[in-house]
């Protein structure tokens, strides 16, 4: 299959309504492309008990790949060679993504940079003096382009090598005062967006971009964060995902400091500079497991449709509450690529909700 009629099948199926990454890498394991899963999410639908998505129109896929190529970006997608491979150990990695700039910054130790928007001017000093260490090291730092500890962070980098991951559309500046920053970051640097482009940044798009955020890097670094910030949240998703997490102290005084102080006393690496970071990190520099393929492979044997009593078992187990689907898999007494193709038709059908840490609930 060339490349354009994959890339419009592709965004058709992440952009249907209902499905979300890890449906998305399902459906494309088990039918072999995205065309094939397109035609099987009817049937799949029908017998989770609901009726089938929408499928997203072949005209607005041409539509957004058109708006991507203007705006001087071009898509990144899993599973292929340009796609970076430690995002894609990430279970809910983004089937898609679109990238501004320097791509070969991807090839290069990332670190992640994060912190609070209202740092103080001590905090932003010591990012933007630790980005521009680490860069000297040959490292591309990765930060979220938002006020404060990101804004220095990128600062710090511009020169050496700056990863800014976007909550909005690739065309699309926020804050506003970012703009020549995201601009300079286009030119110099690399811009990755996972929305499509056009799109305004919602509070709900800024989880989806520190899972970006964490997953590129093999450590992430917190300078300043308040208990219950999204630089937290980014800390723990790199957590999750098996990767360093780092925190610089501060004094128990300042609010900004108590989320970090906190990281620390959970076990997070204290940092003081940027020796202390590249320690970290050298045991497990270039270490990825996730190979690069395609996904579009020959299909595996058609999937066979569980016997009515493994869906029965597997509805039964499921609830209101979040439960791991290992679990499921084990109380169920059923082979794990069984359960999944059940989880995945209720999943389809609008019936199940996935949840962090592997684990799904049904909609009471």
């Amino acid at each position: 299959m060339s490349a354009l009629p994959d890339l419009i099948e592709r965004l058709r199926l992440i952009r249907t309504p209902g499905i979300g990454p890890i449906a998305f890498r399902q459906l494309l394991l088990r039918f072999g492309s995205a065309a094939a899963a397109l035609d099987a999410i009817p049937d799949l639908a029908r017998r989770g008990g609901g009726k089938a998505p929408s499928l997203f129109p072949v005209a607005n896929a041409e539509r957004e790949i058109a708006a991507v190529g203007k705006a001087g970006a071009r898509f990144l997608a899993l599973g292929q060679g340009l796609y970076p491979r430690a995002l894609a150990e990430l279970e809910n990695a983004p089937p898609l993504v679109t990238a501004k700039g320097r791509l070969e910054l991807l090839d290069r130790p990332m670190v992640a940079i994060v912190g609070a928007r209202n740092a103080s001017a001590a905090a932003c000093r010591f990012a933007r003096g630790l980005a521009h260490e680490l860069g000297q090291e040959g490292v591309s730092i990765v930060s979220g382009l938002a006020r404060g500890i990101d804004s220095a962070a990128h600062d710090g980098s511009l020169d050496s090598g700056t990863i800014a991951v976007i909550a909005g559309g690739i065309d699309v500046a926020y804050p506003p005062e970012n703009e020549a920053r995201q601009r300079d970051i286009a030119e110099l640097g690399l811009l990755i967006a996972e929305m499509p482009p056009g799109t305004e940044p919602r509070a709900r798009h800024f989880p989806y971009r520190n899972r970006i955020i964490a997953g590129l890097a093999a450590g992430t670094v917190v300078v300043e964060a308040a208990p219950r910030s999204g630089s937290l949240i980014t800390a723990r998703l790199a957590a999750e995902a098996g990767r360093e997490v780092m925190a610089v102290p501060g004094s128990p005084l300042d609010p900004r400091a108590q989320g970090c102080n906190q990281l620390i006393r959970d076990g997070a690496t204290l940092i003081q500079n940027g020796a202390d970071v590249m320690e970290q990190l050298r045991p497990i520099a270039g270490v990825v497991a996730s190979p690069v393929w395609p996904f579009d492979h020959d299909a595996p044997a058609t999937p066979v449709d569980p016997e009515p009593d493994v869906r029965a078992r597997v509805e039964e187990l499921l609830g209101p509450s979040p439960v791991p689907v290992d679990e499921i898999v084990r109380l169920s007494g059923a082979a794990a690529g069984q359960v999944q193709l059940v989880l995945l038709e209720l999943d389809l059908a609008g019936r199940l909700d996935r949840h962090a840490g592997g684990k799904v609930s049904v909609r009471s």
